[in-house]
């Protein structure tokens, strides 16, 4: 299906919008379908609408939570530092506060990143576990500073040219980036305040504040949850070879490569993405 617009993507689609308290943190969130309980988590930077192009189709089989990330979107921007222990944290609070004992739990980029830590720290949250595209697993300081760099200068200077060329680095069809994309991220990054969220959530590219959390075996090796590496032919951060050394680390993995799509297979390839959802996340509810 041709994309028209978000709202046009949310046309059907009954769902919720609206702010939640998360230990004091106003939190965005969208509900929408019932089911197995499904959370989606964005990338750096981003906001609930990176699954716009999905919402609908997933909302068929479960009940799908988007939210912004705490210092992302149109979520708060406390002035404190977004490690991954932090967003982790807020996830389980999100959760907390909206009665969901478990879930399966789907990121994308540093949502992966974050998805992961919660599945090996809190495993009795997770059900099922999708890692998409998730970035960077060998921690090379060239990815690093080319996702500082190329976020801060789009906060820094939001014009039409520095957030197109932001948001074309996640696509491989860059065709596809869109007038409405770019004008959402102009907003989120004119936020008041933002410039220091974004310097907050960018310190996990610092090598150093990195260490702490960084992709390796201990803790990787943790996580129970049966998870999905969904990886694409065409992504910017990582490699195929960085999904084998996830596959090495994961105590119960598999992977799923989609051609043709860079760093937001939801968007670029919607139905390979709903399809291979619906047959890993489904097959606990049929019994396999």
């Amino acid at each position: 299906m041709t994309h028209i617009s978000i709202w046009g993507e949310l046309a059907t689609l009954d769902h919720t919008l609206r702010h939640v308290d998360v230990g004091g943190v106003r939190t965005r969130v969208l509900q929408a379908g019932s089911g197995p309980d499904l959370i989606l988590l964005h990338g750096t930077g981003g906001h609930l609408e990176a699954y716009a192009r999905d919402l609908a189709g997933l909302a068929e089989d479960f009940r799908v939570t988007a939210y912004d990330m705490v210092g992302h979107g149109w979520s708060a921007t406390p002035d404190h530092p977004y490690t991954i222990d932090v967003l982790s944290d807020h996830l389980i609070g999100l959760m907390d506060a909206l009665g969901i004992e478990r879930a399966h739990l789907s990121g994308e980029s540093l949502g992966g990143w974050v998805v992961a830590w919660t599945a090996a720290f809190h495993p009795a949250r997770v059900d099922r576990l999708v890692l998409n595209t998730p970035g960077n697993i060998a921690n090379k300081p060239e990815v690093m500073a080319r996702m500082r760099d190329s976020t801060m200068a789009a906060v820094l200077d939001p014009s039409d040219d520095t957030v197109r060329r932001r948001i074309e680095f996640l696509f491989h069809h860059k065709e596809m980036v869109t007038d409405e994309l770019v004008g959402l991220r102009q907003a989120v990054y004119s936020r008041p305040g933002f410039v220091q969220a974004i310097t907050n959530t960018l310190v996990l590219q610092d090598p150093l504040v990195r260490k702490a959390y960084a992709w390796e075996a201990g803790w990787v090796g943790k996580i129970s949850a049966p998870t999905l590496l969904l990886w694409t032919e065409h992504d910017p951060t990582g490699g195929l070879d960085e999904a084998e050394m996830l596959l090495d680390w994961l105590p119960d993995a598999r992977l799923h490569v989609i051609a043709d799509a860079g760093h937001w297979p939801q968007w670029e390839k919607v139905g390979e993405y709903l399809d291979t959802h619906r047959l890993f996340l489904l097959q606990r509810e049929a019994g396999v």
